[in-house]
This record gives C-alpha cells, sequence and structure tokens, in this order.
C-alpha cells in the first residue's frame, strides 16, 4: 500500500508538471532564456519534447503509473523503461542543479512546474527506488538496453540542432561551442550515468528486497524453498 501511494503520488507530480508546462508552450508564456522569437506552436511543441528533462519526466510517469497499479511489476522491457526512468531523472536533477538552474528567472506556473520536473521528481523516484523498488530488477542485459534512448537523444539532438540550429540545453549549442566541445560534454554527461548505473547495480541485490515479483504459478520452485518445505515434512513425520 505504502509503494502504490509513493509512486502514485509521484505520477501526479509529473502529470502536473506536465500539464502545466503543456499549457504554457500552447499559449506562448514560457520563460526562456534570450530574446523573444516568434515560433509557431508546432515549433514549440517538437521543442518541448526535444528536452531530456521533459522525456525522462515521461519515462517516470510511466513507471510511477505502472507501479502504482502494480508495486511488483516486472517483464524485460519493463525493466529498461524503469531504469532509463531512474537514470534520466537523476541526471535531469543533477544536471540541472548544477549547471542550468537560475539561467532564467521563473514565476508562478512556470515555477511550479520546474519546481515538479526538476526538484521533486528526480528525488522523490530515487527515494522510492531506494525504499520500495521494486528488486532485484537490474541487470547486466537491462544496463546495456537502457544505453539505448540517451545514445538515440544524443543523435536526435544534434541531428535536429544541424537542421534547424537551435539546440535544447546551453551545452549542447553546437553553435556557439563546436563539436568537439559539445562532444565533451554530452561524454562527461553519459559518463556520469555509467558510473549511476553500475552503483544502482551494484546496490539493487543489496538492498532491502522492497517489493517482490508476483511468482508464476508454473515457475520452479527455489533451492531453499525446497529445502525449507522438506524440511517442514520431516518435523509434521516425528
Amino acid at each position: 500500500m505504502k509503494s502504490r501511494i509513493w509512486h502514485g503520488t509521484l505520477a501526479l507530480i509529473v502529470l502536473a508538471s506536465l500539464l502545466t508546462q503543456i499549457v504554457l508552450t500552447a499559449t506562448d508564456s514560457a520563460p526562456h532564456a534570450g530574446p523573444p522569437v516568434d515560433e509557431s506552436a508546432a515549433t514549440r511543441f517538437v521543442r518541448l519534447f526535444s528536452y531530456f528533462t521533459i522525456q525522462s519526466n515521461l519515462l517516470v510517469l510511466i513507471a510511477a503509473v505502472g507501479l502504482a497499479r502494480d508495486p511488483g511489476r516486472d517483464g524485460r522491457i519493463w525493466r529498461v523503461i524503469r531504469l532509463d526512468a531512474l537514470l534520466g531523472i537523476v541526471i535531469t536533477g543533477i544536471v540541472y542543479s548544477t549547471i542550468l538552474a537560475g539561467q532564467v528567472e521563473l514565476h508562478g506556473a512556470a515555477y511550479l512546474a520546474n519546481l515538479g520536473f526538476h526538484y521533486l521528481s528526480p528525488w522523490v523516484a530515487l527515494l522510492g527506488w531506494l525504499l520500495f523498488g521494486p528488486r532485484p530488477r537490474i541487470d547486466a542485459r537491462t544496463l546495456a538496453w537502457a544505453a539505448v534512448w540517451p545514445a538515440l537523444w544524443i543523435g536526435y539532438t544534434l541531428a535536429h540542432g544541424a537542421v534547424t540550429d537551435w539546440y535544447p540545453y546551453p551545452f549542447t549549442d553546437v553553435t556557439t561551442l563546436g563539436y568537439g566541445q559539445v562532444l565533451i560534454n554530452l561524454s562527461m554527461v553519459v559518463l556520469i550515468a555509467m558510473l549511476l548505473g553500475t552503483l544502482l547495480r551494484v546496490l539493487d541485490p543489496r538492498l532491502r528486497p522492497g517489493t517482490p515479483a508476483v511468482q508464476d504459478d508454473a515457475a520452479p520452485v527455489s533451492l531453499p524453498r525446497q529445502r525449507e518445505a522438506a524440511d517442514r515434512g520431516v518435523d509434521q513425520e516425528a
């Protein structure tokens, strides 16, 4: 029950932030750095969903809703989504608080959306994983597949920027920094993600079990359970 409430609350935080940001984008009232730019609504929305922050929060929303419905959820694809959500949102929180915070002055609805995206969502998601799991879920295969989405985002960001001359973050701006510096910047972010992913994998089986997956009736009983059942049988015969 605690896990359901936790992840349900996280889902509401992210959903409220996303809806607020969508309204700000639709009405062209979202604050941004630099002078005002005349953009179409379609362009604004393409750019909105090009942000790593937004994509990370969308993954968190999917994961949180799934865990609110089934705290023991499991599955190969699910493990990748869950890990990508966790890694993506923690990287979002770290990068924003250390590099991006304070570049744009925010008020009202924009401030609340930013609070949800960059401060509440990252640390509520991480704390939820630490408290409730479910675990173990992070193996080498999951970690490898989780690298696909960040790689695609990097490729898309550079290709989209080459065509439109727009980049979502200052440290990805090839026009200002050049490809060499941008690739170094992105490599540092990837390195942080790899270290974080490795740390999560090491911690995953060592932390409290959290919410275990529901066992399939057809699944074989583990050896410790077989021994426990055998011991009970001996006791009953005695």
